[in-house]
């Protein structure tokens, strides 16, 4: 399908500009999606993939993944029914999941790459993507947003007086889109077209392997915590809980914020905090401390059971250099297209034409260029979402509000799709395509109806 889509993107891109006379423009946006991809996407995340994948080393060989994976592995199963139970892509999809949940966009990339080179690792079909890859594929398409931080921080940026006022209508959105995501994935995993193909029976005289073979396991090799070391752990803990409780308190937090305005590329107003509810400062302050937790506990852990951390963390880490490697044409391909479809201007001709039907059925027609453009590029529609606003003067207005849901509940499938399947090699996509699209479209209904319901 992916094949069909991309070819079907460039050719639109040539002809609207052919019969627009934007074929330079047209030009342009291809090289500069080209340069885009190498120089601003891959290169400046190598860094922070190397990070999370060397965490995400210590976590594996400490036994949390499996330790993790335990524990969810009722709903995991259900979900995953062909991933063994005890495979550490289970725990690293789990630790992928919540890091989209809390926002922590940065954290999660990186461990959903290594959640697909896991998952690769079990494929029998090397080049396809699995049900499980897919179903996963979905999920992250149609995360469930706990608490949707770059779309609040827009709206606070913009003046909003109660910015967090779409946390209920973003994390109801996600939520049914992230239902209909792993609706439409199982679904469409039944379809002729999509089911794949039972693998070729061995030659006479060779061992029949079954496709569902049991796999062998690799179980880390740890040791127990001695009695300093349970004692060291439960200190770090009660720190940190003290410092979450500390956070719940506004002018604690305000400092912490400001010194996130880099990791977040948006100045906060120095109240953000104030005259929350306190779940809300709850919420909050566990997003701050996320990464900080995250980044210290896993070390500390895997160091009191036995675990070399500064060997397993390069080892982790050198993963990220091979990973963008193998991204990077898949980047370049997704990307060029993209910037001839903006460059075309395909993107203001779908607007112009579908405005008036939209808007009859209760869908504002400012909000449709931010709707095409967010499956293709998080840049760009971050870009469109803040220029609404900020044209609107109205950041706590409905359509602001309708805007910040859609963001906040919505994500950049076709970069996904092409960062995720392009770390493997996927190039037979199957129905993924599908199934995220209709995860983006069940979240757009979903945010209209419910801002209709709670802000008109």
């Amino acid at each position: 399908m992916l094949n069909i889509i991309w070819l079907a993107m460039l050719i639109v891109a040539v002809v609207v500009a052919g019969l627009t006379g934007k074929l330079p423009q047209m030009m342009d946006g291809g090289f500069t999606g080209a340069e885009k991809a190498v120089m601003k996407v891959a290169l400046p995340l190598l860094g922070v993939w190397a990070i999370w994948l060397g965490i995400m080393r210590l976590a594996e060989r400490s036994g949390l993944v499996l330790a993790l994976a335990g524990v969810l592995r009722p709903v995991l199963r259900r979900l995953f029914p062909e991933v063994p139970a005890e495979h550490p892509a289970m725990g690293a999809m789990v630790m992928n999941m919540a890091a989209n949940m809390l926002g922590l966009g940065n954290a999660a990339t990186p461990l959903g790459l290594r959640a697909m080179r896991l998952l690769e690792a079990i494929n029998p079909r090397p080049g396809t993507a699995t049900n499980a890859m897919v179903t996963f594929l979905a999920l992250n398409t149609a995360s469930i947003q706990i608490l949707p931080l770059m779309a609040i921080t827009i709206l606070a940026t913009a003046g909003a007086k109660s910015p967090t006022a779409i946390v209920v209508t973003a994390f109801l959105s996600s939520v049914c889109a992230a239902s209909a995501g792993v609706f439409v994935s199982k679904w469409l995993q039944t379809w002729r077209a999509f089911r794949l193909e039972p693998l070729p029976a061995a030659a006479p005289g060779a061992p029949q392997v079954e496709d569902s073979a049991p796999l062998e396991i690799e179980r880390p090799e740890v040791t127990p915590l001695t009695t300093g070391g349970r004692a060291a752990l439960w200190a770090f803990l009660a720190l940190f809980a003290v410092l979450f409780f500390l956070l719940l308190f506004p002018q604690n937090a305000e400092h912490l914020l400001q010194a996130l305005n880099a990791q977040w590329h948006a100045p906060l107003p120095p109240a953000d905090f104030t005259g929350k509810p306190l779940w809300m400062r709850a919420l909050m302050s566990a997003s701050l401390l996320a990464v900080p937790f995250l980044l210290s506990f896993f070390p500390l852990y895997a160091a009191l059971r036995g675990v070399r951390v500064y060997e397993q963390f390069v080892e982790g880490a050198h993963e990220s250099w091979e990973t963008a490697k193998r991204t990077v044409p898949y980047l370049v391909a997704m990307l060029v297209a993209i910037g001839m479809l903006q460059g075309a201007g395909v993107i203001d001709l779908l607007t112009t034409t579908l405005a008036r039907p939209l808007a009859a059925v209760g869908f504002p027609s400012e909000l449709l260029p931010l709707v095409l453009i967010r499956p293709l590029s998080g840049s760009a529609a971050k870009s469109v979402f803040i220029e609404l606003v900020q044209r609107l003067g109205e950041p706590d207005g409905f359509v602001s509000r309708l805007a910040a849901t859609i963001y906040g509940s919505t994500e950049t499938t076709f970069y996904v799709i092409a960062v995720y399947f392009g770390s493997v090699a996927i190039r037979r996509t199957r129905h993924a395509i599908a199934a995220g699209l209709t995860a983006d479209a069940v979240a757009v209904i979903a945010s209209v109806a419910l801002c209709h319901v709670l802000f008109r």
